[in-house]
């Protein structure tokens, strides 16, 4: 039978290009690399004094001066953008602990442990640089890496890798992730306000009573996370961004009608469909729109609501939340007084702790667990690889400069962080993409799941 998709020229020449462009995965890696080239490039020019200024811009929202959230822009860039980025991290976390990687103690042993000595042994190479002072509270900041970055260089490589070691590096970060919320949740807080930190658990207590009880709507989650946890997290001195992640873990992950029961009941709208007598116009007629509506609610039902904000939210946090934030804090003004003092032990500290820490910790120990038989490595994977996963790991970038800002509030401090990260970023992902790139894989005996038993 043959049927006839319209396909106008905004599809053709806009709407298509775009969605190949969103759809392919390195795409977000390159527009996160573009936006802090743009943004170096600025803090550099002679416009720099304009883009250091804009982000101190005051925004402020209230109803009168007794309650009034006043801040500046960077400030709702990071305490605010970056909660829906930290949401979204909560949304995959859950994801993957109740049907993905992490479901499976097996096979998640290895990319935890090496997620876990990739956050240890870089905050200890960095207080070996900075064991006292200010300078100590930046301890977090080698710890994390950047997943969009470091999945971006990795899909760059195409076949030349195996998808299990696309998986092993998703999951490492994802762990790595997680690491980094418990950081900034226990060490990085202002003073606490009780009270609020009291109206937030309220909220958290409605929105998982909310989920037991059956309810399913996104957008009551979303009121309740934003106007409800959102709000008294920020007002309460542990970080905002926490509450993007707790109430992340409250949308409900199960779906309302089963596999079995979608394919049965979506036969008979499309057999009514198909029965239905057509109007001999554009428009459908009313009865063809009524099973049209059936079968869309029948769709949303058949997923969870937990994926279904995933998969709306991903290319929002990825095209527009990460590339402002890149924007707004990727700016380093390389002056002649920098130049001159030379590097500080703050910027070696994160350079080495990145470079040299995320190396010792993720392939030392994953190494060991593998000699040990403790775990195996997975199928399709070498040591080549794991090295080249090691490397990667280095790109701290988003997260990195998201803890820096946490850490220190001296401007020097803070500006000196972002050297070592760019730096320690830059080597380790050139150096891990042309190590993997020229890797002569076919010639190296892989270790399999079966060769370790």
């Amino acid at each position: 039978m043959k049927y006839r998709i319209k396909i106008t020229p905004i599809d053709k020449w806009v709407i298509d290009p775009v969605n190949r462009f969103i759809g392919k995965s390195t795409t977000g890696g390159i527009v996160l690399f573009l936006s802090a080239v743009v943004a170096l490039i600025l803090a550099n020019s002679p416009w720099k004094d304009a883009y250091h200024h804009i982000w101190e811009h005051k925004i402020s929202f209230g109803i009168d001066s007794d309650f009034m959230l006043d801040k500046t822009l960077h400030h709702w860039i990071n305490d605010g953008l970056m909660a829906v980025f930290f949401f979204v991290v909560g949304l995959e976390l859950k994801r993957e602990i109740i049907g993905g990687e992490l479901s499976n103690p097996r096979k998640a042993i290895l990319p935890i442990v090496a997620g876990l000595g990739g956050m240890v042994f870089p905050a200890l190479i960095y207080l070996l640089f900075n064991p006292t002072g200010e300078a100590h509270s930046g301890w977090g900041i080698p710890m994390a890496t950047d997943i969009a970055f470091a999945l971006g260089v990795l899909f760059l490589l195409g076949k030349r890798v195996p998808t299990s070691l696309k998986v092993f590096l998703t999951v490492l970060a994802i762990a790595d992730d997680l690491g980094a919320v418990l950081v900034i949740a226990f060490f990085y807080t202002s003073d606490i306000s009780f009270t609020s930190l009291m109206i937030g658990s309220i909220f958290m207590i409605l929105l998982i009573a909310s989920n037991l009880l059956g309810v399913r709507n996104t957008f009551y989650y979303g009121i309740l996370g934003i106007a409800g946890v959102w709000m008294a997290f920020l007002l309460s001195g542990v970080h905002a961004t926490i509450a993007g992640v707790l109430a992340a873990f409250t949308i409900p992950a199960n779906v309302k009608v089963d596999e079995i029961g979608f394919v049965e009941k979506m036969k008979d709208y499309l057999n009514k469909f198909k029965h239905a007598d057509p109007n001999g116009v554009p428009t459908v007629t009313p009865e063809q729109l009524h099973i049209l509506e059936d079968m869309r609610t029948l769709s949303k039902q058949a997923m969870t609501p937990l994926q279904r904000l995933e998969h709306g939210m991903h290319p929002f946090v990825t095209y527009a939340v990460m590339p402002i934030f890149a924007l707004a804090n990727a700016g380093v003004t390389i002056s002649s007084d920098s130049t001159s003092t030379g590097i500080s032990y703050v910027a070696i500290g994160i350079i080495f702790g990145l470079l040299l820490g995320k190396f010792i910790g993720i392939v030392g120990l994953s190494a060991l667990f593998v000699k040990l038989k403790l775990t195996p490595l997975p199928m399709g994977m070498t040591f080549k690889h794991l090295i080249g996963v090691g490397l990667l790991a280095s790109i701290g970038f988003t997260m990195s400069l998201f803890i820096a800002n946490l850490a220190f509030k001296d401007p020097e401090l803070i500006h000196q962080a972002k050297i070592g990260i760019l730096i320690a970023s830059l080597i380790g992902g050139t150096v891990g993409f042309l190590f993997l790139y020229f890797s002569n894989n076919k010639s190296e005996i892989t270790i399999t799941e079966a060769d370790t038993h």
